[in-house]
């Protein structure tokens, strides 16, 4: 295969190992775009050239896309959280990811993946073995998802004007370098504790960054995922209590737990939102409804399709994972 790939979002965490997995295949060069010049700075190889761009500037996207001409666009910029103001999230999720479709039509881009979330699954109950088309599509819990589903639906409206489309909806990322799951889960196990509800009985999928850049190349490359959407996970569904001591004993600590009832946090969640959305403030709640749901319920993801189309499978198990996150974390808390 070979190309010019056009990487948003590469000063992020999914972003960097998504580079590293392109350059796994000899005949494709990068345009890594993102804002931070610092980071950029440190992808620069002969084959990856660093492009400050702000994706929600349509200028600055159509001189970069008549510049660089690139043969695909791997789209993972995005703004990701549980809480902020619907008006950033729909610019950054929903009108960045239009411009950059509609510059891949004009520029007849051979392929657009396009990294959503899983995030459109959570309810408030236990979800298992679940299908990509298995949600509700007014699911309001918070901007993000509702933010990311409406991108999805734009980008399938596009479809019928030619784009190539596929889009990935990976699950949990972890791996060096992650900048919010584990971190903020570690942090509070050296507090008060990390916080549990049914006794962290609850099934969760989580997915190795590095299989999720795997899975980018796989949804470029492969001719067949063209229109498709695919799961993206480890394949390892496991008991999250059970995996948080993994964690912590790989990174050389102790375990604490801070077991909660979910009706309590949950109706706490909603307190917080209301006051949060009409007080003069950008902070994020200590709790949000979204965070309750995601601690209290099973979920994991039906990745069969993934496998019989794209071909893929994990390159790194869990256990191998949360090995390496451990050792980390130990030299970067």
């Amino acid at each position: 295969m070979n190309g010019k790939v056009l990487l948003t979002g590469a000063t992020g965490f999914l972003g960097g190992y998504a580079i590293k997995e392109i350059l796994e295949h000899p005949g494709l060069t990068v345009v890594a775009v993102g804002r931070n010049e610092k980071r950029g700075a440190e992808l620069v190889s002969e084959r990856v050239r660093f492009a400050k761009a702000d994706i929600t500037d349509r200028k600055q996207l159509e001189e970069l896309f008549k510049k660089e001409k690139p043969d695909y666009v791997i789209h993972t910029g995005a703004l990701s959280s549980a809480w902020g103001r619907y008006e950033d999230f729909h610019k950054a999720n929903v009108e960045a990811t239009v411009y950059i479709a509609e510059l891949c039509i004009e520029h007849d881009v051979k392929r657009m993946v396009y990294i959503s979330s899983p995030s459109i699954y959570t309810a408030k109950r236990d979800r298992l073995n679940i299908k990509e088309e298995d949600f509700d599509p007014s699911n309001k819990l918070n901007f993000y998802i509702k933010t990311k589903l409406l991108s999805e639906k734009e980008l399938h409206a596009l479809e019928e004007k030619g784009l190539n489309l596929t889009i990935l909806r990976p699950r949990g990322l972890i791996g060096p370098g992650d900048p919010s799951l584990m971190p903020r889960l570690m942090r509070a196990n050296g507090k008060i504790g990390i916080p549990l509800i049914r006794k962290g009985k609850i099934t969760v999928d989580i997915t190795c960054v590095q299989n999720v850049a795997y899975a980018c190349y796989l949804a470029m490359s492969t001719p067949e995922a063209k229109g498709m959407t695919f799961n993206i996970t480890n394949g390892e569904p496991s008991e999250f209590g059970k995996l948080l001591e993994l964690f912590c004993e790989e990174a050389g600590e102790t375990a604490k737990f801070l077991n909660l009832p979910f009706g309590l946090l949950y109706a706490a969640a909603a307190v917080m939102e209301f006051f949060y959305t009409i007080l003069p403030t950008n902070k994020e709640p200590m709790l949000t409804r979204y965070t309750v749901c995601t601690l209290s319920f099973s979920q994991s993801l039906d990745i069969s399709k993934a496998k019989s189309i794209l071909g893929y499978s994990p390159k790194i198990t869990l256990k191998e994972g949360i090995r390496e996150y451990g050792k980390w974390w130990q030299t970067n808390k």
